[in-house]
């Protein structure tokens, strides 16, 4: 082999570096087609993902979001179990990041009392814990014990779900798992005068689980239930349901007593229609349209050839708005996002608040970012806050 010649080296590295820079030029971060505000973008070269997503307004009008960080090489079983907290005072036109909190995940955030607190799990199928921050976010408590937010020891699983005030008590759906994803649902409350930080002061109902019997024997499970206030003005469950592939769109209803010590379900009765019920979702109630409302994965007409190929679950491109004025009889109003593609597009895991004459909502959001785009939709690469204006305008 010949040796290079000396005088040719300046021009193999002058070439080398061309090349490197116009691969650099190739991947530089664009967020311009990202949908919404973007509050945090999280590259898929990064190895993680963001998830669980949750927002909270306090009396001074701020706007506070949590969220957590999982890894994309092993998900759930990875030690990755931190959340991020950011505020905007500007009504969701600009956001700071605030704290990062280690061992919290699939958390609420919600204010209450002049205080915000966090409640979900330590790890992924953890303790149940909740934590206060009397500075708006800024610090947090530690769940040291049954004193200071260790609520229950065990295999806790939960999601940015609604933290509702009804009859005395404060309520939140929650789940646990034995073992595996083997998801048994129940509901835990307390009194509104109560330490919400005391764990004698919470009360959890009796724990059901699925019965794959169920649904002519198509049922798969349920898991992130919504406490919500009945029609005739008791609390309720509602669940998300996984189905055998082809089955979407149905919700489970689980009754709750008034001291919410019970939890019972009618498989006869329990089972609704309810778009977009085999995906998280957020239902929250309107007095001024005396309307339930929600943000759902809804599966378009022209997305249900993907049902063939792929479970219900898995198709995230599309967010619409629903209501109802009984709980059990949804109709879609309009579609708020969509992208044609179900491969590395979502937009899920939504959590959001009424705000005056608007809907605010957060997004766990998996979109094209110059470098990429996210790792698949499910793994997102950002979170974004969204403002859905005059939501109740020709809706009535």
């Amino acid at each position: 082999m010949k040796k290079m010649n000396k005088q040719a080296w300046p021009l193999v590295l002058a070439l080398v570096f061309s090349v490197h820079l116009f691969g650099q030029n190739q991947q530089e971060t664009n967020l311009s087609k990202v949908p919404g505000t973007v509050i945090k973008h999280q590259p898929a070269s990064s190895g993680l993902f963001v998830g669980a997503p949750s927002i909270a307004k306090m009396s001074n009008g701020d706007y506070v979001v949590s969220f957590n960080f999982s890894s994309i090489e092993s998900g759930d079983r990875g030690k990755v179990h931190r959340t991020s907290i950011y505020r905007s005072i500007d009504q969701g036109a600009s956001w700071e990041f605030l704290t990062e909190i280690d061992n919290q995940r699939w958390s609420t955030i919600f204010y209450y009392r002049g205080d915000l607190y966090l409640i979900g799990v330590d790890k992924a199928f953890g303790n149940a814990i909740i934590r206060k921050s009397i500075d708006g976010g800024k610090t947090w408590t530690e769940p040291k014990d049954k004193k200071t937010g260790l609520l229950a020891e065990g295999r806790y699983h939960c999601a940015p779900v609604p933290v509702i005030i009804h009859n005395g008590r404060i309520w939140k759906a929650m789940e646990d798992a034995p073992r595996d994803r083997q998801f048994r649902a129940f509901m835990m409350s307390a009194h509104v005068e109560a330490d919400l930080m005391d764990a004698d002061n919470w009360t959890f109902s009796n724990k059901i689980p699925y019965n794959k019997d169920w649904y002519q024997g198509m049922m798969r499970g349920w898991l992130e239930g919504n406490a919500v206030i009945t029609s005739d003005n008791k609390i309720a469950n509602v669940l998300r349901c996984a189905f055998s592939t082809g089955i979407h769109g149905t919700a489970a209803i689980i009754n709750i007593s008034d001291d919410g010590q019970e939890a019972s379900f009618d498989p006869d009765k329990g089972f609704i229609n309810f778009p977009g019920a085999s995906k998280k979702f957020t239902i929250r109630y309107d007095s001024e349209t005396k309307k339930y409302w929600s943000l759902v994965n809804f599966i378009q007409p022209g997305d249900l050839k993907y049902l063939k190929e792929y479970k219900a679950g898995k198709i995230r491109n599309t967010i619409a708005l629903a209501s109802s004025t009984n709980l059990l009889d949804w109709i879609i109003e309009r579609t708020i996002l969509y992208h044609p593609d179900i491969e590395k597009h979502a937009f899920q895991y939504l959590d959001w608040l009424f705000d005056g004459n608007d809907l605010i909502a957060v997004s766990r959001t998996a979109y094209d970012d110059g470098l990429g785009g996210a790792h698949n939709y499910h793994d997102a690469n950002f979170i974004t806050f969204h403002r859905i204006e005059d939501f109740r305008n020709n809706f009535y």
